[in-house]
């Protein structure tokens, strides 16, 4: 495994990977990587010649600096986590190599409308603007590639599907299945930071997903007020948990729906505050066998069709 810290090197290194006739697949990480980074490691090694990992704690997406001080970084750990993996080259930039005139403000920064402006947009102020100028800049490092993108940061996911369909970049973006702990709660790096009682409280989140879907299931013509309130009362049983939100939105423009006319077209989202920490998770509003799996390119993994 190579370790590259310069835009020039990790440039010239994929360009001699991808010049020798080989497909590169990459998956961008902030760090304090978990058993769901390592299932888009595993299946960018199924599915590519050549696997990337970029390890980058992006400043331009935290609002609050208390937040991205607080952010773990696990580097030597993450390190290991990557070889273990059989990743090939890992991209460490410091700040100062992604924004070279940092902490000067960013002169030119990508923004996604529409996808980007409800949800975690209306609750983060610029945290979606950071992102797309952070995996702009990722993208036209690492060159042509599939990129792999875990569905636990859904909006996130269409956010950056936007951008690259706009912006016509030689990028194939992948969505991952959510990789959740035995107990249903999605794996998170944030998870770290909750206390005992708080871990146990977390897991109202999946719950109440799971409910939503249930109702769905029951009355396919359900209105979306009727399934958002199902998940809004399960939250409402933990007292450790504040809600910010439980809705039902279109797959792919993250609208509310008013009427459900398929399932499969709508994703349940929800995000609670619970104790310092900011929690997000989401579902399809279909509902899928237990007989279903998605693949499983780790171990002891539990997909999203788990919950429900």
């Amino acid at each position: 495994m190579e370790i590259v810290e310069t835009v020039a090197d990790c440039r010239s290194r994929l360009g001699f990977i991808r010049a020798s006739g080989r497909a590169v697949g990459f998956v961008p990480t902030m760090g304090a990587l978990h058993a769901g980074h390592v299932s888009l490691m595993e299946r960018a090694g199924v599915e590519c010649d050549a696997v990337v990992v970029s390890i980058f704690v992006n400043p331009l997406q935290f609002g609050d600096p208390e937040d991205i001080a607080k952010y773990p970084r696990t580097i030597e750990a993450d390190l290991r986590v990557c070889e273990a993996a059989g990743v090939d080259v890992v991209f460490v930039p410091s700040v100062t190599e992604m924004y070279p005139n940092w902490p000067d403000p960013v002169l030119t920064t990508v923004s996604v409308s529409g996808v980007s402006e409800g949800w975690e947009g209306a609750s983060r102020p610029g945290h979606f603007d950071g992102v797309a100028t952070v995996v702009a800049k990722l993208f036209s490092i690492v060159g042509p590639c599939r990129a792999y993108f875990g569905e636990k940061d859904y909006q996130q996911l269409a956010v950056v599907r936007q951008m690259a369909a706009d912006l016509v970049l030689p990028i194939d973006v992948v969505g991952c299945s959510i990789v959740r702990e035995p107990d249903g709660l999605a794996l998170s790096s944030r998870n770290v930071r909750l206390s005992a009682p708080e871990r146990q409280a977390a897991r109202v989140l999946s719950a109440a997903l799971a409910c939503g879907r249930d109702t769905l299931a029951r009355t396919p013509a359900s209105s979306a007020s009727v399934v958002s309130a199902a998940m809004r009362a399960v939250v409402e049983t933990e007292p450790l948990v504040q809600l910010d939100y439980a809705a039902v939105v279109g797959v792919d423009d993250l609208v509310t729906c008013d009427h459900i006319a398929d399932p499969h077209l709508v994703r349940l989202v929800i995000a609670a505050q619970i104790g310092p920490v900011r929690l997000i998770d989401n579902c399809s509003g279909a509902a899928v066998s237990q007989r279903q799996s998605a693949p499983s390119f780790g171990r002891a993994l539990r997909p999203l069709e788990m919950i429900g």
